[in-house]
């Protein structure tokens, strides 16, 4: 292991003429930094419902990944030759939460309306303690199947796409902001399985009242403006 949770910021770069953007500047942090013998790979943590074919064949496409890839090797001169995915099989284990006293009575009364004798010896299904939900989800993650690692090789020329890439993103990003007009990418409303954080906001058309009880204005990515990089410098 070479670090962990490492730092960088680097210039976003136009690659036909080598200058550099006025108005970005990339910033991120990755899991972590290892070394395979002589060569250095990106640490990559994954959670994922289903661990299936297709999952694994997607993680080529990971623009973001590739892209921090580029950039700790320019910012902090480690050549990277891959990535290395720990992916945790989510347990889909609930603690289960037991019944209310209505709810109770609600079902002992029917089980006592079923009933030949009249009478029911049902008891009341109490929480789950968490020392046995904890145990539960300890034997289902001893299983192998619920990890996987996967090793990922990067080629230079996909690392020189992705920078023309992230060049061409930040000239459209320039251009929709000088003329005031952003398209909504509905693609990607529900592309986690759940709804983006903004979905309401997007709903309801930027209504003002939404935006002042649901959301708070803060300086952008506070988690990488705190402690230092592997080198020791302030992040």
């Amino acid at each position: 292991m070479v670090s962990l949770e490492e730092c960088f910021e680097g210039k976003i770069v136009n690659p036909e003429t080598g200058a550099a953007s006025r108005s970005f500047v990339l910033a991120g942090k990755v899991d972590g930094i290892i070394r395979i013998g002589d060569e250095h790979y990106l640490l990559e943590h994954k959670t994922t419902a289903q661990l299936t074919a297709d999952y694994l064949e997607r993680l080529w496409t990971d623009f973001q990944i590739t892209l921090y890839a580029w950039y700790v090797e320019e910012t902090l001169g480690i050549r990277i030759t891959g990535i290395l995915y720990n992916i945790l099989v989510k347990a889909k284990l609930k603690q289960r939460e037991g019944e209310t006293e209505a709810e109770f009575e609600e079902r002992r009364a029917a089980l006592i309306a079923r009933s030949k004798t009249g009478k029911s010896s049902a008891k009341r299904k109490l929480p789950e303690p968490d020392e046995e939900y904890e145990a539960r989800l300890a034997a289902k993650y001893a299983n192998p199947e619920m990890f996987h690692r996967e090793k990922l090789y990067l080629s230079r020329d996909q690392m020189v796409n992705l920078q023309v890439e992230l060049w061409e993103l930040t000239q459209t990003f320039l251009d929709a902001r000088r003329r005031g007009v952003f398209y909504q990418n509905t693609s990607f409303c529900f592309h986690f399985n759940r709804a983006c954080a903004y979905f309401p906001l997007c709903r309801s058309g930027g209504n003002p009242n939404l935006i002042e009880n649901m959301y708070e204005k803060v300086p952008p990515h506070q988690e990488l403006r705190t402690g230092t990089n592997s080198k020791g410098k302030p992040f």
